[in-house]
């Protein structure tokens, strides 16, 4: 599934805080990588958060002739 650039910048930074407020990472830390946000993007990229979005449908109206 593809993200928009605005469910990235959510995912982001909602696991940037998780990061920051001590939760353990899902990847190997790469040596001297403190930055969480930086962090939260390999996540993402490496496919290791065990995400779920859900995306509304959209609403089909008829129009009455």
């Amino acid at each position: 599934m593809r993200f928009t650039k605005y469910e990235i910048a959510r995912i982001i930074g909602a696991r940037a805080l998780q990061l920051a407020m001590g939760a353990p990472l899902m990847i190997k830390r790469p040596k001297d990588e403190f930055n969480t946000i930086r962090l939260a993007k390999q996540e993402l990229e490496k496919g290791a958060l065990p995400l779920t979005i859900k995306r509304p449908k959209p609403i089909k109206l008829e129009v009455q002739k």
